[in-house]
């Protein structure tokens, strides 16, 4: 991922762009434009940034996040007097790319679509229905979903690029010409560049010769987990079938070189299942990611999601999910299209089975390659999408 950021001139509000990673191997990524003129249409592009980045946390879908972002202003703008004869409007584009999927969620909020590049060099614009422009407490979104090839390239816009990109008599036609052109002079062998290099070859060609308002532009190459850090497996709705789960788990594990989160990840697992047997109905899901840390995944048919609340003493149940708050280094729920997942992440040990230590940024080279292993409670497939 690489960005490129060209400051306002003093007085002047403009383009932003941030991006945060998310849990379970997937990251959210945000441009949008501030129109107005200015401290106070600077200080409103900082709460922009900072109620995207705070909302993101909460694994929000990218229509559910604008609509929330879209009753903020709203709620801003009746509150105070900095909106008005400041701020004229504002816009966001925010995208989830999900590594283990391969997929991109992206909605809008009167802001340009993004660009991609495929894998062969082919420059197209996916057609994401479009949003009003923030502010308006009461917009509707819609997310668009698709499938991103390994080695795409996103390309996230602001205003001031995409206003450059489509001058001249073509209109939208001239800007999508241009920047292929300007892709193509960037050297991308097979449309897989280097972003840093690619970012730089598009924000020269296209930020605006006269200084003016922020511009800026954000370029990420998609990678995918590879289907040897996956194992998933369809669970019984039988409370026998917890045993068997435990035991097909600690041999994934064994596995994976990661026999030392044995006994942790069964307690989590346990709490978890059960709590989906007992809950909710329907089919039950799990699903291991091995690659920074070890995230363990609870799928199920249920939109309610689970709050952890204080047990008394005397309460004979409700201490399930403090148990995971305590095990893992952190945890979480969010919908789904067919219900939930709740996640739990755990460090990886500090060294590695070949001896390396795993960062938070670890490479996916160093990441062993197992076999799946092959037991009574048979994963349903590996490197699945859910």
């Amino acid at each position: 991922m690489a960005v490129r950021c060209r400051p306002a001139r003093p007085q002047t509000s403009g383009d932003w762009v941030e991006c945060v990673a998310l849990p379970e191997n997937r990251v959210a990524m945000a441009v949008g434009s501030v129109v107005g003129r200015g401290r106070r249409a600077h200080a409103w592009t900082g709460r922009l940034r900072g109620a995207v980045r705070d909302l993101a946390s909460t694994g929000l879908a990218p229509d559910e996040l604008l609509g929330r972002l879209d009753h903020l202003v709203a709620r801003w703008d009746r509150s105070s007097d900095d909106w008005h004869g400041s701020v004229r409007g504002a816009t966001c584009l925010y995208a989830i790319y999900d590594q283990v999927s391969r997929r991109c969620a992206v909605s809008r909020a009167g802001h340009q679509p993004p660009a991609v590049v495929s894998p062969d060099g082919r420059v197209y614009f996916p057609e994401v229905a479009a949003g009003p422009p923030l502010g308006l407490d009461h917009g509707s979104f819609t997310t668009t979903e698709w499938e991103v090839p390994e080695g795409s390239q996103l390309l996230l816009c602001g205003h001031g690029l995409a206003r450059c990109r489509g001058r001249g008599r073509g209109g939208d036609d001239a800007g999508c010409a241009l920047l292929r052109e300007v892709l193509r002079r960037a050297g991308t062998r097979n449309g897989v560049g280097d972003p840093e290099e690619v970012c730089a070859a598009v924000f020269d060609a296209l930020r605006p010769a006269r200084p003016g308002g922020a511009v800026a532009l954000l370029v990420a190459r998609t990678h995918g987990m590879r289907a040897d850090q996956i194992a998933d497996w369809d669970v019984p709705s039988e409370p026998a079938a917890v045993a068997d789960l435990r035991a097909a788990v600690t041999r994934q594990l064994a596995q994976w070189g990661l026999s030392d989160l044995v006994f942790t990840t069964e307690l989590i697992l346990s709490e978890l299942v059960s709590n989906a047997m007992r809950y909710t109905t329907g089919p039950i899901h799990l699903r291991l990611l091995r690659d920074h840390a070890l995230t363990c995944e609870v799928f199920d048919c249920s939109t309610a999601i689970p709050h952890l609340h204080q047990a008394s003493t005397k309460d004979e149940s409700g201490r399930g999910l403090f148990l995971v708050a305590r095990l893992a280094e952190r945890w979480g729920a969010r919908h789904t299209q067919t219900g939930k997942v709740i996640w739990s992440e755990q460090p990886l040990p500090r060294s590695a089975p070949d001896g390396t230590t795993p960062g938070p940024h670890a490479a996916r080279d160093s990441v062993p390659s197992p076999r799946m292993p092959s037991s009574d409670l048979a994963p349903a497939r590996t490197g699945g999408t859910r």
